[in-house]
């Protein structure tokens, strides 16, 4: 994954008022900090930011460019607010990285393939925790099921890592599950078993 360049603007207003004030002038609030420097309170162009996110996902690695600093910044959004109404991004913090630097983040999970007939995926977690170099992260993962039987549990040891990465969580930890799917006359047996379980106990 490639760094993404950005604009910032240092941010001199602070409290509710001066962040609404500076995300109706089509900025989002941020703060930089990490790697022992004193915090920045900074703002981003809100379309550039969300255009960035959706291409590249949340670990995107970011080129901040501030303005009056005299060497662009590296960093990785830690902690995004969204307003879930607007769909809007209410403030980013970004943690600052440097080239050759290992980090450890929560990469999305893809599965691919297709299990065996008559089964269902019963997922655990969606992304799993690696270890890699800050300009080199993985934008998503592939756990292959092709084929899988009902019973068949994928672990983050199933993983296709590309190199340089490496699990920081246990290989064991399960992030999915092959379970046998039930026919619509189990289902309708089971629903009437439960029903009349539950009359007899009323009773």
């Amino acid at each position: 994954m490639s760094e993404v360049k950005i604009s910032a603007e240092p941010r001199t207003e602070f409290g509710k008022g001066g962040a609404r004030r500076t995300r109706r002038a089509g900025l989002v609030p941020a703060v930089l900090y990490g790697h022992g420097e004193k915090p920045q309170h900074i703002a981003l162009p809100a379309r550039e930011f969300a255009a960035a996110i959706r291409h590249g996902g949340l670990n995107q690695i970011f080129t901040i460019d501030i303005a009056g600093n005299a060497a662009a910044t590296l960093a990785l959004p830690k902690a995004i607010q969204r307003d879930p109404i607007k769909d809007t991004y209410e403030h980013i913090d970004l943690l600052i990285v440097k080239r050759g630097e290992k980090i450890q983040v929560d990469i999305p999970v893809t599965l691919v393939g297709e299990a065996a007939k008559n089964t269902l995926i019963v997922h655990e977690s969606n992304t799993v925790s690696v270890v890699a170099e800050a300009l080199h992260l993985p934008s998503e993962l592939e756990l292959s099921i092709e084929g899988l039987e009902a019973g068949a549990r994928l672990t983050a040891g199933d993983v296709k890592l590309p190199q340089g990465t490496e699990l920081a969580v246990e290989a064991d930890l399960v992030l999915a599950m092959i379970t046998a799917a039930q026919s619509t006359t189990q289902a309708e047996d089971d629903a009437a078993a439960a029903e009349a379980e539950g009359e007899s106990a009323a009773e």
